[in-house]
This record gives structure tokens, sequence and C-alpha cells, in this order.
């Protein structure tokens, strides 16, 4: 669809546009049930912070090494997460990863309102949810397109990361009015039930009308299959490794917020609240405005995403004071989520049916995985350049790593959509793009 005609079909058109993917029963049911899952889950990430810090007196190193635990299992075992992915039914996979996570969550809720909870339990839970999440990110990313097909994709993908920034508003700020109300282990136990809904939603799915590739056999998951295709895609292999830079130095705002609130800003968990809805209103905005894009996007679209997010975050963290803070975490969300969607959808689009699992699930290891390392990264910093450093340093290197990306994107060939490289034009120098 041309801009033009998009301005004539008005807000009603664009509100159309947007939400098409929810004419589509099966993914209607998704989105309900992750939209309760997930805001359980992002009320779960603050309880759990706050009680790491409670536990050990505002630690940033514990809650680094928290952080580091539970992305670890991403690291080691997304690759395989996505052989699995490849192989076998993803709507089982996701049933079975829902009911171990939301059984996890109780366990760690029992514990803390019952006053038994110690730091170690917080660490083997983190843990241990890292080894379900190395399943369930692969099955669910690739498990979009069978909802909705190749068409919907880029739609439906941003519709859910538009639901889920809407529970990372909602999830945060009732979180904190709920762990100065009733404690943090109510705030888990709420988690664990809010599991029940996802496995609802995908037992309720009517099989039949999925889009299911045929599937393959199992020396054609193998992980290093995937990775072989991998290689063959330059244009792939390009915004994953812009991506792997922005996530390991950039995106770890889920470690800089709480200390940031703690440390610099001196606030409560309500205050901690608003400073993550903060990012969370931004990337929703991102999130809906993704829900209108056609097609794969293009590589300078990623770049100059990334570049924004990098000038963004290095602003925020000079931010003088908390009202600062949170103006500028808006648009720094907003550029975080746009950028990786972006990411995500010139990935995915550029991937085959028969390795999309094996694929996203390296996007996912790149994402979530680097957090350890990340988590390492902020540790280091923030100890020998005090915590605002996390923000400002990891926004500067992600601005350099985007500028790098842009003059290796000039200097390269262009591919076409199946990724096989065009000789750029004699005279102009320039290629067509996917």
């Amino acid at each position: 669809m041309t801009g033009s005609h998009a301005g004539k079909r008005g807000p009603r058109g664009l509100l159309a546009a947007g939400t098409r993917s929810l004419g589509v029963r099966n993914f209607r049911l998704f989105a309900g049930g992750q939209i309760a899952s997930v805001t359980g889950t992002w009320m779960m990430v603050v309880a759990q912070d706050w009680l790491v810090l409670d536990l050990t007196g505002d630690s940033g190193t514990a809650l680094a090494t928290v952080t580091a635990l539970q992305f670890t299992p991403m690291l080691l075992l997304t690759l395989y997460g996505g052989r699995i992915a490849d192989r076998y039914d993803k709507r089982a996979l996701l049933t079975g990863a829902n009911i171990a996570s939301g059984l996890l969550a109780l366990l760690l809720g029992l514990l803390v309102t019952g006053g038994a909870a110690r730091l170690w339990h917080v660490y083997a839970f983190a843990l241990a949810l890292g080894v379900a999440n190395a399943v369930e990110v692969p099955a669910r990313l690739s498990f979009i397109a069978e909802l909705v097909g190749p068409e919907l994709v880029p739609n439906a993908s941003a519709l859910s990361g538009a639901y889920f920034n809407i529970a990372r508003v909602v999830g945060p700020s009732l979180a904190g009015l709920l762990i100065e109300a009733a404690g943090t282990g109510t705030v888990m136990l709420l988690n664990a039930a809010s599991y029940a809904a996802t496995v609802a939603g995908l037992r309720a799915m009517r099989p039949g009308e999925l889009h299911r590739p045929p599937r393959p056999a199992a020396h054609d998951t193998r992980v290093v299959e995937g990775l072989a295709h991998l290689r063959s895609r330059p244009d792939l292999v390009a915004t994953l490794s812009l991506l792997a830079a922005v996530s390991l130095f950039g995106l770890n705002l889920q470690l800089t917020l709480p200390l940031m609130a703690r440390t610099v800003f001196h606030t409560d968990a309500a205050a901690f609240g608003l400073l993550t809805a903060a990012l969370a209103a931004g990337s929703l905005l991102a999130a809906f405005t993704s829900t209108l894009r056609r097609g794969r996007p293009p590589a300078r679209l990623v770049i100059g995403w990334a570049c924004a997010f990098g000038a963004l975050a290095a602003a925020t963290g000079w931010a003088p004071n908390l009202t600062v803070a949170l103006l500028l975490l808006v648009p720094t969300g907003f550029a975080s989520l746009y950028f990786a969607q972006a990411a995500n959808h010139r990935v995915q689009l550029g991937s085959d049916a028969a390795h999309r699992g094996r694929v996203m699930a390296l996007y996912t290891l790149i994402l979530q995985g680097s957090a350890p390392l990340g988590a390492l990264f902020v540790g280091a910093v923030t100890h020998y350049l005090g915590t605002r450093s996390a923000l400002w340093a990891g926004g500067l290197i992600s601005l350099a790593a985007a500028l790098v990306a842009a003059v290796a994107d000039r200097r390269a060939p262009r591919a076409d959509a199946t990724g096989t490289a065009r000789t750029p034009h004699p005279t102009t120098g320039t290629g067509s793009r996917p």
C-alpha cells in the first residue's frame, strides 16, 4: 500500500490495517493468553528484582548475577531449542514450557510468602526459568508464522510486540503498587496463575487452521544445517551482528533502571515502576507503529534506529533528575523496540520456513542470550564508573556499532530477497535492495 492510499483510509483504515492479524481465530486466542501471561511476567520481573535488592542490601552484583543465571541457558541452549522447534509440534512445546514456568513461579511465590526465601532460591529459580525459556522463545517466535501465514507475519509480530509492551506498562505499575500493599510473594503467585491463560489459549486452537510447513527429516533439523543456511545469507549475518552489539552493550535496561531508581534517584518501588512504565510506553507506541509495516524492512531502517537508540540511551544516562529520565525513557523505549522489531522482521522474512526455528533461535540467542555478558558489562562499568555509566557507555557503544554497520552497508554488494548477491551498478555504484 502506498502512503497516499494509507492517508485516504484515515484513522479507521489505519486501525484496521494495523490489527488485520486479529481476524485469524488462532492468533486471537494466542494473543489473549499472552497478554495475561506477559503482564504477570513483567510483574514478576519487578518483584524478583526488588526481592534481590531487599535480600542483599541493594547489591548490583547480586542483581546482575540473577540476570546472568536466568539468561545463561538462553546462551547455551537456545540453538538446540530452535532445532526442537523445527522438528516438533510448536503448540505442544509452548504448552509444556508455560506449564513448567508457572510451576516454578508458584514454588518461589510460596517460599517468599512463607518467609523462607533465600538468595540461592532466587538464583535456582532464575536458572530453571532460563531453561524453560530456551525452549519457549524460539518456538513462540517461529509459531507466529504458523498462526497467520507468511503474508501477515510482520503485522502479527508487531501486534505481539504491542501486547508485550502493554504488559510492560501495566505489569510494572501494578507490581509496584502490589509490592507496597501485599509484598513480593503475592505478585509472584499472581504471575504463576497468569500462565494458565496462555495454556488455555493454546489448547483451544484449531490445529487444522495452522500454516504448518512439511515436517523435515531429523538430519535436516541439525543446528549445523541452520548455521550453514545463515552463512549463505550475508544480509542476515549483518543484521544479527548489529543486533549482537546493541544487545550486549545497550539493551541492559532491566538491570540499569532498578539501580538508577535505588542508587541515583533514591526512590521507592512505585517510582521504579514508573521508570519501567515510561520505557514501555515508548516501546508500545513503536509496536503499534510497526503493525503498519508490510514486507521486509531495508537494512538502512534497522541501522538508523540503532543509531537513534544509542543516542537516546546515552542521553538518559546523563539525565539530571527523575523527571528528565522519565521523559527520555519514552523515546528510548520507542527506538529500542522499533530497532528490535525491524531486525526481527528483516531476519524472519529473509529466512525460509524450513530453517526459521533455528534462525529465530539465533535471533533470540543474540537478543536475550547476550544478557549474561551484558550483566557482566553492567557490573563492571557501574563498579568503576558509577551507575549512570551503564546507560551512557552502552548507548555510545551502540551508536558506534550502528555507524560501523552503516559504512559496511554502503560498501557491501546488494542482495535480492533470497540473499543472492548483486553486483553494484558499474556507473552509480548502487544495487537493488531486498
